[in-house]
């Protein structure tokens, strides 16, 4: 096998994808080795190999085939057209499988089907590599941080199209309109008149006298007319000069025909109302008072009495028969209480401890059976938990003799319900990680424990415990 080494990076700069409540990169290698098995050469050499370091937080990727190695950014445009083709028509075939299994009856198949589904997923086109001209992609598995798996895997690898520079007509300017030439005023042929200026004072039009009719004094013009007999103040010397008295009496003399007009209008239909009150007032009849009437209540008539006689009326007496009563129904007797035999081994949530906040019954050595497949063999792991006092570690062994372990911890919640957790992934002896699931179990029927195992928000399996006397 090659190995020549590609990238390395942080696992933590990264975000792992993957499907069926387990994570991609978990299942790197059995992934590369299930295609193998089915024949789909050509997808596994598409695939780097990740190798974790003793700390488990750092990867490098190898290829697996023999070459000479380049980035895809450095590799010439046909060479990366090429590899694009290439690509498109393996994940064809990878989407292919992974119908095909999702479609199997079979929790294995599913399982397979749905990680290798998200398996081609990479963070961008960095972690793509031409190796001897094929595309090898590393940190598969993996998508850039905050970000989500694309529904085009390979969005990231197309060439960018130029961009069509837009052409822009712009409309010609409209002429401006030339302002029209301002007409020649006529020059007047006719003389002008010629003005006399012999009485250079006097105005030059003077309005016709107008001659005051006679009007019917009311109380507010004849107080207009008393303020204009008034004697006129003597002038002081240094005053300026006041207007002529003649414009002042014109002027009051055309506004009282108006005002005699307005008081007409408004006096006559009050006089016409009043005048009209009078007439109505004067022509309607007096109304009489209204005569009591006694109305006499209609005399109630009583109805008339039957007549009594002496003789009671005789019927012929006739015997029902006594209904029969139901047969009162027996009390059931006591039926045994079956009590059911507890399963040899099964873990036994005592009542007491657990009042008490105890988890004696937790300590020691357990079989753990879970409803979970190995993707590559399709057989359930071997699970076996150690735990004493609240702390101890599980050991999972999966096909090929890989073994995976990790640590352990447990307690009891306030209502009654034991937990037990992981404190990360399992790290296995092939370099890969094995997803823990938390654990809680409540007391059942003869205070049996009832667990499950909660893998993520969807995936959720029954757990068993038997006490293997270890």
């Amino acid at each position: 096998m090659a190995k020549t080494l590609l990238r390395s990076g942080d696992l933590d700069d990264f975000q792992a994808v993957g499907g069926g409540g387990q994570a991609v990169f978990d299942s790197a290698l059995q992934i590369r080795e299930a295609l193998r098995l089915r024949k789909q050469q050509a997808l596994v050499d598409c695939l780097a190999i990740p190798q974790v370091n003793d700390e488990g937080d750092r990867v490098d990727w190898y290829s697996p085939i023999d070459g000479q190695s380049r980035s895809w950014k450095a590799a010439e445009p046909e060479a990366r057209a090429r590899a694009l083709r290439y690509l498109e028509s393996t994940l064809d075939a990878a989407a292919a499988l992974s119908r095909k299994c999702l479609q199997s009856p079979k929790t294995a198949q599913q399982l397979f089907g749905s990680l290798l589904e998200k398996a081609l997923q990479f963070p961008g086109e960095n972690h793509v590599f031409l190796v001897d001209g094929k595309p090898v992609i590393t940190f598969w598995g993996f998508v850039n941080l905050n970000e989500s798996a694309r529904e085009n895997v390979l969005e990231c690898l197309y060439e960018p199209e130029p961009e069509v520079p837009e052409i822009v007509i712009e409309p010609e300017p409209e002429p401006e309109p030339q302002p029209e030439p301002e007409p020649e005023k006529e020059v007047q042929s006719e003389a002008a008149p010629e003005a006399s200026f012999s009485q250079a004072d006097a105005p030059l039009l003077t309005p016709p006298p107008v001659k005051p009719q006679p009007v019917n004094a009311a109380p507010i013009y004849q107080a207009v007319q008393d303020a204009e007999q008034e004697p006129a103040p003597a002038k002081d010397p240094t005053a300026s000069p006041a207007p002529k008295t003649k414009k002042r009496r014109r002027t009051v003399l055309w506004l009282l025909p108006i005002a005699a007009a307005v008081a007409a209008a408004v006096a006559v239909p009050v006089v016409l109302k009043q005048q009209q009150q009078q007439a109505e007032s004067a022509s309607a009849p007096v109304a009489e008072p209204a005569k009591p009437v006694a109305i006499a209540p209609k005399p109630i008539e009583a109805e008339p009495i039957p007549a009594l006689s002496a003789n009671l009326p005789l019927h012929q007496a006739a015997v029902l028969p006594a209904e029969e009563k139901a047969p009162a129904e027996q009390p059931a007797e006591n039926e045994p209480v079956v009590i059911m035999p507890i399963p040899k081994g099964a873990m036994v949530m005592d009542a007491q401890q657990v009042k008490m906040g105890s988890t004696k019954f937790l300590n020691g050595s357990w079989r753990v059976a879970m409803d979970v497949k190995d993707p590559v063999t399709g057989k359930a792991p071997n699970v076996r938990y150690q735990i004493q006092n609240n702390k101890g570690s599980a050991r999972i062994v999966m096909g090929k003799n890989v073994t995976c372990r990790a640590d352990l911890f447990s307690g009891l919640h306030q209502t009654g319900e034991l937990l037990i957790k992981s404190r990360g992934n399992a790290r296995c002896s092939d370099g890969t990680r094995y997803p823990m699931p938390d654990i809680s179990c409540k007391a059942g029927t003869n205070d049996v424990a009832e667990c499950s195992a909660r893998f993520d928000a969807k995936t959720t399996v029954p757990v068993t415990f038997r006490n293997t006397g270890d």
